[in-house]
């Protein structure tokens, strides 16, 4: 008599950049899975995913900039999440983006760095919050300044963007994307029920054909 064994867990990877507030508010959905799954967490440069597919990211557009820091202030305040925004935004995140990168990360590393940007608001351009991060992290302040670390972040970004991903955060499950943190609800549904996708008005959805393409 033969038993079928379930297939294997896909692999879980989270993409995030410090910059991205929709991120720091995704860190207690995060935790709430790494507490039931090995999540593993890859920073990535934002810019670089824009870059690759012709995009702006929602603060630099104009009109869009207003309602994103106020949409991300009321979840906070509505979820009840410690929250404040950085002196600026866009800013240049590399520095922590590459310290992130020194080490295999946790979700508590994770947690540290948005804490420090989106939770106490501080510069992420100074010197002073890049030690922070560093103390947090356990690693030398300088670490982030080897080259091998500047490439992994490199090659986290064009695994990235290799797997679709163009935006963060994005949590993948396999090959299946859930990209920002109204996704996350709907990543829990698929994991729970992986064949979400396949038939049904999820089905078409999912392949629903274009009939019409504005010039580019």
């Amino acid at each position: 008599m033969s038993s079928s064994v379930p297939p294997p867990m896909p692999p879980l990877v989270w993409y995030f950049d410090v910059i991205s507030p929709f991120a720091a508010l995704a860190i207690p959905d995060m935790e709430a899975l790494c507490a039931e799954r090995e999540v593993k967490f890859r920073p990535v440069l934002f810019a670089g995913l824009l870059k690759a597919f012709g995009h702006l990211g929602p603060a630099e557009i104009p009109a869009k900039r207003k309602q994103t820091y106020r949409i991300v202030q009321w979840i906070a305040d509505e979820r009840g999440i410690p929250f404040r925004a950085p002196p600026a935004h866009p800013f240049n995140p590399l520095a922590l983006l590459r310290l992130l990168c020194v080490c295999n990360l946790s979700v508590a590393d994770a947690a540290a760095a948005f804490r420090l940007v989106w939770g106490e608001g501080r510069d992420p351009q100074s010197p002073e919050t890049a030690a922070a991060l560093a103390d947090a992290l356990g690693v030398p302040v300088d670490a982030g300044s080897d080259p091998a670390v500047k490439d992994r972040l490199r090659a986290n970004t064009e695994a990235a963007v290799a797997a679709g991903v163009y935006g963060v955060p994005t949590l993948a499950i396999g090959e299946e994307l859930f990209w920002g943190l109204d996704a996350m609800p709907m990543a829990r549904a698929y994991l729970a029920d992986p064949a979400l996708f396949a038939s049904g008005e999820m089905a078409r959805v999912s392949n629903m054909p274009m009939a019409v393409e504005r010039p580019r």
